[in-house]
């Protein structure tokens, strides 16, 4: 791994921590004691495992910062207003439960209102993504770089698409209507944090979707930022991007285009 600040190797020991854990719980999926958290959202014991290793590691070592994750039931203010960890302990939780290995731990760090570092492992394939902010984007010990496609018709797009006819569906449709005839294809893996990673893999070339939450994507902003991507709102005049939770994300090559397909109506 490349040489990270303080707070960065906190957060990719904590997210090593976690992986392991999941891991285990991963090859005995089927054995998971699982409930419903609201129409299809599967959350498991593995989840709350993982955000009490993650919490352990990362409020040991930072016990003035806040802390605002999506197994919790409120944020915590910490004695420092300034700084506050974004974790999900499992981001692709219907993944893991069906027993597929595309899931992540995303843990991203804010201070004063800006994503400053962030982190999204994939314990299943062992890949590292991170970044801090001014220092690039890496994947374990490479340097991240988005990819360098300028034509739509050669793109690979991403996207989560809405369970249960949530009520972001029309407009996924309709997204997939304009997009689908003048690009190379559309993919729905079912892990915004590492769709995030992904473009700025350059594995693909922009992904967007409405709908998410903060810990859905605080960590894959900045890694697609420092890989030299553009992240930003699909309706630009609305809340903030973490707030708002409807983003669009590629290369500077493809974004202009993209967005104006993303968002037309």
């Amino acid at each position: 791994m490349a040489q990270g600040s303080a707070n960065l190797n906190i957060m990719v020991k904590a997210a090593r921590a976690a992986g392991r854990s999941l891991v285990k719980d991963f090859r005995e999926v089927e054995n998971l004691q699982v409930s419903m958290k609201g129409a299809g959202d599967f959350v498991s014991r593995a989840d709350h495992a993982a955000q009490a290793i993650i919490k352990e590691e990362l409020m040991t070592a930072r016990p003035t910062y806040g802390w605002l994750a999506e197994e919790e039931d409120s944020e915590i203010e910490g004695k420092d207003p300034t700084r506050r960890w974004i974790v999900d302990p499992l981001d692709g939780t219907t993944n893991f439960l069906h027993g597929m290995p595309h899931w992540a731990v995303s843990i991203a760090l804010e201070h004063k209102g800006e994503i400053v570092a962030g982190v999204v492992f994939d314990p299943a394939k062992d890949e590292m993504f991170y970044a801090e902010k001014g220092t690039g984007a890496w994947l374990n010990e490479s340097r991240l770089r988005v990819s360098g496609r300028s034509r739509m018709i050669e793109a690979v797009f991403a996207t989560g698409l809405p369970f249960g006819g949530g009520k972001y569906l029309p407009a996924s449709l309709q997204d997939l209507g304009r997009l689908l005839p003048v690009c190379a294809g559309v993919r729905r893996w079912g892990a915004a944090a590492l769709d995030l990673a992904y473009v700025a893999a350059g594995r693909y070339d922009g992904y967007w979707e409405r709908g998410l939450h903060a810990w859905d994507i605080a960590a894959g902003i900045i890694i697609v930022r420092e890989a030299g991507g553009f992240v930003d709102a699909i309706r630009p005049e609305g809340q903030s991007l973490l707030e708002d939770g409807q983003l669009i994300a590629a290369n500077s090559e493809l974004f202009d285009g993209f967005a104006k397909i993303i968002r037309t109506r």
